[in-house]
């Protein structure tokens, strides 16, 4: 413990509601222990720019309700080289900065693995992705608040639905994961999900929507997460009009607003226990670790593992429920 003197946090990657909590509890917790901690502004970039700053209880206040991320985030081409590399560890060192903590997605995580292998300095991360698509946590921080933005569209957007008796097809982020489209998908009672990890041949689409129109269900909604096999929510729609024509269909992109707003309690709650055990992990010297909430408990998982050690899957019960309640 008395090695560590100085830490360090920043955030990288894709923004997710939560991070500001979690940069919160790494200033307050790393304060309170007696240590000095800095803010990186613009992840990997920023330590290759020597953008530190020094933060106080005051820098953090304040913070908890709002989205995105104080710190910034920035793509960083250059820390992929080893040269770049090298360059964030000496201004690192410069700076007297003993351990990090970094927030973000697997994109992150390799970064960091890779600096404190590469050069001994400790890290601790923290998975700040609303595509909750990382192994060793049943959620990562961003991912509620993204669900119920999408939950919140979908019930809006069932409302128009409805009066003008139309099909309408919602994308949803998700690249690789459908994680968002399949529990927005359930909770908002649509007819159909169509994710990355479950091929759906347009027929079989078409028929369940047919099969609801025989019912004389008067509206229906397509969720599609942007990774569908298919190719997207407009690909899918002129897929399903080239076959039948008799649906008014509409197309729905949601886009980045999934990835803004006010954090959830839950995200706020997640981030501050995130933030809390990483800096007391740091403490206890632990090293190259990802934080994770599994069970409701604070779980450590080795970061090589967690990067790609284990493929990520979707819930078999959700998978076979999405069809069965539809």
């Amino acid at each position: 413990m008395s090695k560590i003197k100085k830490i360090a946090v920043f955030t990288s990657g894709g923004d997710a509601p939560g991070m500001n909590a979690c940069i919160r509890a790494v200033v307050r917790t790393g304060i309170y222990y007696g240590c000095e901690v800095i803010g990186i502004k613009q992840g990997y970039q920023g330590m290759i720019d020597k953008n530190f700053f020094p933060m106080n209880r005051h820098s953090v206040s304040n913070i908890m309700q709002l989205g995105g991320t104080i710190l910034k985030t920035a793509r960083c081409l250059e820390f992929k080289t080893e040269e770049g590399q090298q360059k964030a560890y000496d201004n690192l060192k410069e700076a007297g900065i003993d351990a990090l903590v970094a927030i973000g997605g697997d994109g992150t995580f390799t970064g960091a693995e890779r600096l404190s292998r590469n050069f001994n300095i400790p890290v601790m991360c923290v998975p700040g992705t609303i595509d909750n698509d990382l192994y060793g946590t049943d959620f990562t921080l961003g991912f509620d608040t993204a669900t119920n933005t999408v939950i919140d569209a979908i019930d809006k957007i069932r409302d128009t639905a409805e009066s003008h008796d139309r099909l309408f097809f919602i994308e949803v982020m998700g690249r690789d994961a459908g994680c968002i489209a399949l529990r927005a998908g359930i909770a908002g009672g649509a007819e159909a999900i169509m994710l990355p990890e479950k091929e759906t041949a347009i027929d079989d689409l078409i028929n369940t929507l047919e099969a609801g129109a025989k019912n004389d269900k008067s509206s229906s909604i397509v969720i599609i997460a942007e990774g569908d096999k298919n190719g997207g929510a407009y690909n899918v729609a002129q897929k399903v009009k080239e076959k039948i024509d008799y649906f008014d269909t509409k197309v729905t992109i949601l886009g980045h607003l999934q990835r803004g707003g006010s954090p959830s309690s839950f995200d706020r709650i997640l981030g501050s226990r995130m933030g809390f055990a990483a800096v007391k992990a740091i403490l206890r010297g632990e090293t190259r670790q990802m934080v994770g909430l599994r069970g409701n408990n604070i779980s450590f998982t080795d970061l090589e593992q967690s990067i790609s050690g284990h493929e990520f899957k979707l819930e078999e019960d959700l998978m076979e429920m999405s069809t069965i309640l539809a």
